[in-house]
């Protein structure tokens, strides 16, 4: 079974449904499988701290550029908290992740945000001034 998980991964997944599916346990590529399963979990982490860095710095871009703030930012803006959203309702357990995660994606989002704006990086605070609680609600923006 090793050889079709390297050779076509799909064909591998449809292999592997169908045996659990018939409880034919003793023919499953266990070792595979279990990776498969640990990188779910790790796609779903990557994917509340991507949208999480998303978030901060177009509040940053918010914040820091008054002028240019735009539609395009609060679709942005909106779609990363839904994203993040779901992903909790999807996986409960991860309700804590955006807090546990916000210091190192804010880091994120400042160096793109000084990238993307050419504002100095030190301009930008150097920890999220922004309270988890109000970066996830629905309607709440920095101020300029």
């Amino acid at each position: 079974m090793s050889d079709s998980y390297l050779a076509d991964f799909n064909a591998w997944i449809a292999q592997t449904t169908q045996l659990l599916r018939e409880h034919r346990w003793h023919e499953i590529d266990v070792t595979h499988l279990i990776e498969e399963v640990e990188d779910l979990g790790k796609s779903e982490r990557r994917a509340i701290v991507s949208q999480l860095t998303r978030l901060l710095l177009h509040l940053l871009k918010w914040q820091y550029q008054p002028q240019r703030r735009s539609d395009s930012w609060l679709d942005s803006i909106t779609d990363a908290r839904t994203q993040i959203a779901l992903a909790i309702e999807d996986s409960p357990s991860l309700n804590n992740y955006p807090t546990e995660q916000l210091e190192s994606s804010y880091q994120r989002a400042r160096r793109q945000a000084a990238k993307q704006t050419s504002i100095e990086l030190s301009l930008f605070p150097n920890t999220c001034p922004y309270d988890i609680n109000l970066v996830l609600a629905e309607d709440w923006l920095p101020e300029g």
